[in-house]
């Protein structure tokens, strides 16, 4: 065999290999989200992000536990030299060369001008933020998906009109060979609708192509067996999608915009911190314990060769008087952060405010274009039908013709683009709203 034919094989054999493995899966959009709940990588990223918020919210709570540290040692002690105040007679003084230590100490702070209870809140507002920032990311991995299952959908559309009208400009092809034998009809008003017939085959097969590209990222984004084939649900065109007024669709993003949450959170963990800072001004207040064993004892001379041991319970009080004079600046820059928090929370409700009545214009804008894309099929076909008949009865030319196919084809793509757009825009709004 040749090396021609050998990859001849080869091919064929991976060919029919693919579409072995190859398997179609109709895909409704709410099984998608859910899905992509499960095996997003992007949202299982944000998912560890939330474990380490929640560590860190214990870490903040085991503050408040008492402290406990015990120490031991063991060691040689050398001799020891006796001196007068001048350094003059000096004398050998003997040492017991074992020595030992041991100590346990336990404290437990009832007060530290509230930055402990600062901390706990700063890492529970840390927790939430993890928490919105998942849901966020939720939504966005959502609104991607859905793009990308639309567009899918769209193209699937466009695939079977293009389809469609292949069939049909063959039909008239097949047609007009048999009146060229009757000599009805030019070789060149055959050349010119084979020309169309392949600009439509060139336009099919770019369509197929990237409706592939897109059939892979939304199997990569979710995780299935490769070679899968989503199909949309045809049924999602047949649902109602009703649209709110303007003014409920902003009620819904100001409770529910997850940007305007995050943006209030801020807000709350800087006026913490502030608390924090002024926590530094007051003074801290402890109850401490402790027990040691010590030996020898080196506070005589000569050195007692025993073990001393001694405990001690009480408060203690610290006060860095330095804070008095530092961490007034500091107090006072966590006051800023509060306030520049706040003017950008408002500046996140204007920039909703606005994608809001953006996104309601251009979603009446979608219905509009369906109506006017629906009339226009109408009317394309309306067209068609009558200059097929006047062709037909050779009272049209072939350009009139070609006009009328090109202006169905174009009406009926928009149509299915239309109805698309309905449905995208809808989902935009929830998107908006993060409600989807």
């Amino acid at each position: 065999m040749s090396k021609r034919n050998r990859l001849i094989v080869l091919c064929y054999i991976a060919l029919c290999s693919q579409s072995l493995y190859a398997q179609t899966r109709l895909m409704g959009i709410e099984e998608m989200f859910s899905l992509a709940d499960e095996k997003s990588t992007s949202l299982e990223a944000y998912n560890i992000g939330r474990e380490a918020a929640d560590e860190a919210l214990k870490a903040a709570k085991a503050q408040r536990l008492p402290e406990l540290n015990v120490s031991a040692s063991v060691s040689y002690w050398g001799n020891g030299v006796l001196w007068d105040r001048d350094f003059g007679n000096g004398m050998k003084v003997d040492m017991p060369h074992f020595g030992n230590n041991f100590a346990l100490e336990a404290q437990q702070v009832i007060y530290t001008g509230g930055a402990i209870s600062s901390g706990i809140k700063q890492a529970e507002l840390g927790r939430l933020l993890a928490e919105l920032d998942w849901q966020k990311n939720r939504q966005e991995v959502r609104f991607l998906l859905a793009g990308n299952y639309l567009n899918l959908y769209k193209l699937d559309n466009q695939i079977q009109v293009l389809q469609k009208n292949l069939e049909l400009t063959e039909q008239i092809l097949a047609d007009m060979i048999v009146r060229r034998e009757q000599g009805t009809v030019l070789k060149n008003d055959i050349t010119r609708y084979e020309l169309q017939r392949e600009q439509i085959k060139l336009q099919l097969a770019k369509v197929q192509d990237n409706r592939k590209i897109l059939n892979h990222q939304l199997v990569t984004t979710l995780h299935l067996p490769e070679g899968t084939e989503i199909m949309p649900d045809t049924t999602l065109l047949e649902q109602q999608f009703v649209t709110l007024a303007e003014n409920d669709w902003q009620k819904l993003a100001q409770d529910n915009n997850i940007t305007l949450q995050q943006s209030q959170t801020a807000i709350r963990m800087n006026e913490q911190k502030v608390k924090q800072e002024r926590s530094e001004l007051l003074p801290h207040i402890s109850l401490v314990a402790a027990d040691h064993l010590d030996g020898p004892i080196t506070i005589e001379v000569p050195v007692l060769n025993n073990n001393f041991n001694y405990w001690y319970v009480g408060v203690g009080v610290s006060f860095k008087i330095s804070s008095l004079y530092k961490n007034n600046r500091k107090v006072k820059a966590a006051r800023v952060n509060v306030r520049r928090a706040q003017e950008q929370y408002q500046l996140a409700q204007e920039q909703v405010e606005n994608a809001v009545q953006a996104g309601y214009t251009n979603f009446l804008t979608a219905f509009t274009d369906l109506h006017t894309q629906e009339n226009s099929v109408k009317l394309a076909d309306e067209n068609y039908s009558v200059t097929s008949n006047r062709y037909q009865n050779e009272m049209a030319l072939l350009t009139d013709m070609l006009d009328a196919s090109n202006m169905k084809i174009s009406a009926d793509l928009g149509l299915a683009n239309a109805r698309i757009n309905v449905i995208y825009n809808y989902y935009k709004m929830k998107y908006i709203t993060h409600t989807l």
